[in-house]
């Protein structure tokens, strides 16, 4: 009797390591799995929800997140305006879900910035833009590789800026 007894508990304080082991092994590949997620799937698994963005250190964007990108996100800040934010110039963002989107598509994936601001030049929308600390307002004339052509609205200013994208902070519209 006693040796099955001894030999029950052997089995069962093998049967726990066993379940430890598991246990351990279940943890690593969910911090592994954790560690892979980009904030872009983040934000895309967070579209329609009311979200909070630090940009460039001190400026705050709220409003509801209608689109994302791997390379820009879109906030509706009211019922008219939005507000368009580069992913690299978000600096934190409050109210994304904890869980992330499958990787975007070979299309999505495409849609970089230059195509968000090459929308709104063609809707000759004006727009405020914040850029390196400034504010400028006017139309998007032209959208190169890495900068944008920013004109005068009333055109009094000949020429216009030159804005680099490495540089943006937020596109408003509206």
């Amino acid at each position: 009797m006693r040796w099955e007894s001894l030999f029950a508990d052997m089995e069962a304080q093998l049967a726990a390591g066993r379940l430890a082991d598991v246990r351990a092994d279940v943890a690593e590949l969910a911090r592994a799995e954790r560690a892979s997620i980009t904030l872009a799937a983040r934000a895309r698994a967070s579209v329609g929800r009311p979200v909070r963005m630090l940009v460039g250190g001190a400026d705050v964007v709220e409003g509801e997140l209608i689109d994302a990108t791997p390379e820009w996100l879109l906030v509706a800040t009211s019922s008219v305006r939005r507000a368009l934010v580069p992913l690299a110039a978000a600096s934190a963002i409050d109210g994304l879900a904890a869980h992330a989107a499958p990787a975007a598509g070979a299309v999505e994936s495409r849609l970089g910035l230059g195509h968000a601001l090459r929308a709104l030049a063609r809707d000759r929308a004006v727009v405020r833009v914040r850029a390196g600390g400034a504010d400028l307002t006017g139309r998007i004339e032209r959208v190169g590789a890495d900068h944008l052509d920013l004109a005068d609205v009333d055109g009094a200013r000949r020429g216009g800026w030159a804005v680099a994208f490495a540089t943006l902070q937020v596109v408003r519209t509206g």
